[in-house]
């Protein structure tokens, strides 16, 4: 698509159940939720700072009844702690400060289950909430500018008769209740003078400035150390934050890593809420395209001055990482970063997925521990890549100081049981495999009787061979440790890079492979840009965006080799495109 053509209609990229449909078209709502009484008690008890009463946009009001969503046997939230991320201006600090308000003196534990008549109007069946008996509301920050954003709210943000109703002292810092029973306040001093608190919600602020220097990873560890241990275990936190930069390692981004990795599978689900509302990948920074993406990014702020915005992001002095992280609300990429999350994520193609009798090529990189080792295939006829297989350390594998610790291995049967059945499903023309360099409890290397076996096993069946002569003659081994495949596979990422800037590459959406290809960064060798970890010892893995690039390669060498040419002559395929 070129950069004047825009869609009819921009789907911005969601995550949350905010955001889900059912098969009507309308937005699906929880089944049992406190937030019908949260939604009438801040209309009751709050107001706008020009003392109209508080009313939420249909955006912010499913949101307050997805974070309130219980389960309807235990009466219990859903959620144990939670993540709202919106472009800036989105109204942030509003609807969490009327959380807060909510949280201090409002009905924000269960009580009962509603009947008809209710006082509050709340629908029959869903739960009505009482007053927490000590409330303790915290608005946290790594510097006391970040609180005082939401702190200003309150003084203007509660109702006449709710000072009154609920003897509410204002202060600057603190705000106290019913004589002191319950409180707000704003808390930016040291994680050592934090633990040990008993705080009954807490809302951290701006959490993509919480970085390791301002001890923004130790307050987060000790604000949820907090909420564990609260006694009715209905403490929680909902952190508000911009797109972060990546790299810089904020709790912000250590949150996504961690909420895309329970999404891939990859780490167990411990009740995340995240919601978030992006540009979608393929928006661009062009005049074209800003007005209608930033009108889908804004969701119901409509007070958000579109034209103002537009001017920002074309005004050259505002780098455009900078612009799509505030404006667009996209996790741009790290600066040394092979490839950009919205790069690939327009390459995305959910139609696609590999048949059986489908001719494929496969490329694997094998590993015996620290590593992960991936199999990934690439279709022949449109350049799909799929991902069939990844193996990595689990995270909750035990510690080295563990009693009865077994280091983690690969398991190299379940491996071998899925490159077979590759082969029995798929017409593979042609299949590298890199050893690796673990080696076994022998001192052999771990992968090579694999992959001897392998070569033996399917290597009269494929096209082309990893090497076809010479002494380290082999049907499938390709090591990537020797320099000239190094050369060969430098290439390779060039032309991948290129590839899915030009949206010449397709894949199915793995999730494991978008967060390796994420990982990737960018290095430079004696030929050119390959790819890396972030650093030697970085637990954020890219070997399935190896295999990936090496499948893609094995496809353009397959395609550009004579016995393919000769076999596409005989099948009558017309004329043969060389790729160089």
């Amino acid at each position: 698509m070129d950069d004047d053509e825009v869609p009819d209609v921009i789907e911005p990229f969601t995550l949350g159940p905010t955001w889900k449909r059912g098969a009507d078209g309308k937005f699906l709502l929880p089944e049992y939720t406190l937030g019908w009484h949260a939604l009438a008690w801040t209309a009751t008890y709050l107001q706008h700072y020009a003392g109209k009463p508080w009313r939420y946009t249909p955006e912010q009001a499913r949101l307050t009844l997805w974070w309130y969503a219980m389960d309807p046997v235990t009466n219990r939230f859903l959620w144990r702690d939670g993540v709202v991320q919106r472009l800036k201006g989105w109204g942030k600090d509003p609807v969490v400060g009327s959380w807060g308000a909510f949280e201090f003196v409002g009905p924000c534990r269960f009580a009962e289950v509603a009947d008809e008549g209710n006082e509050w109007g709340v629908p029959p069946g869903q739960p009505l909430g009482q007053q927490h008996p000590a409330a303790w509301v915290q608005m946290a920050a790594v510097s006391q500018d970040q609180t005082r954003n939401t702190m200003t709210l309150f003084p203007g943000l509660f109702t006449k008769r709710a000072l009154q109703e609920f003897r509410i002292d204002l202060g600057k810092e603190i705000i106290y209740a019913d004589k002191g029973r319950a409180r707000i306040e704003a808390v930016t001093s040291s994680p050592r003078a934090l633990e040990g608190g008993r705080p009954t919600a807490t809302y951290p602020n701006e959490t993509h400035h919480w970085l390791e220097s301002n001890s923004g990873h130790e307050m987060a560890a000790v604000i949820e150390r907090n909420a564990t241990k609260s006694a009715d275990g209905a403490s929680r936190t909902l952190a508000i934050t911009n797109a972060f930069e990546p790299g810089e390692d904020s709790v912000a981004e250590r949150t996504r890593d961690a909420y895309e990795a329970a999404e891939a599978g990859r780490a167990a689900d411990t009740g995340l809420f995240y919601d978030s509302l992006e540009a979608p990948p393929e928006a661009k920074l062009t005049e074209a395209w800003i007005e209608p993406t930033l009108k889908a990014v804004r969701g119901d702020s409509t007070w958000l001055d579109i034209g103002r915005l537009k001017a920002s992001i074309l005004d050259v002095r505002n780098p455009p990482s900078r612009s799509r992280r505030f404006w667009y609300n996209q996790i741009a990429a790290a600066e040394d970063a092979w490839l950009a999350r919205y790069e690939w994520d327009a390459c995305k193609r959910e139609d696609l997925a590999l048949a059986d009798g489908d001719e494929i090529v496969m490329f694997f990189d094998g590993s015996k521990s620290d590593d992960a080792t991936g199999l990934v295939a690439c279709r022949m006829s449109d350049g799909l890549v799929s991902a069939l297989g990844v193996w990595q350390k689990p995270v909750n594998w035990p510690s080295p100081d563990t009693a009865g610790y077994v280091p983690y291995q690969v398991p190299r049967e379940d491996v071998d049981g899925v490159v077979t059945n590759a082969f029995g499903r798929f017409k593979v023309l042609a299949f590298y495999a890199d050893p690796g360099s673990g080696k076994d409890d022998d001192g052999e290397m771990y992968w090579d009787t694999y992959l001897d076996r392998w070569g033996q096993t399917f290597g009269k069946k494929l096209t082309l061979r990893a090497v076809s002569a010479g002494p380290k003659a082999h049907a499938v081994r390709w090591d990537m440790r020797d320099r000239r495949n190094q050369e060969t596979f430098t290439d390779a990422v060039k032309r991948t890079h290129e590839d899915v800037l030009q949206r010449n590459l397709v894949h199915d959406g793995h999730k494991v492979l978008r967060t390796h290809v994420i990982n990737a960064r960018r290095r430079t060798n004696a030929w050119g840009i390959t790819i890396g970890k972030e650093h030697r010892e970085s637990a954020r893995k890219i070997d399935l965006a190896v295999c990936m690039i090496g499948a893609r390669m094995l496809r353009r060498l397959v395609l550009n080799s004579p016995k393919n040419q000769k076999r596409s002559t005989v099948r009558g395929k017309g004329r043969v495109v060389v790729l160089r």
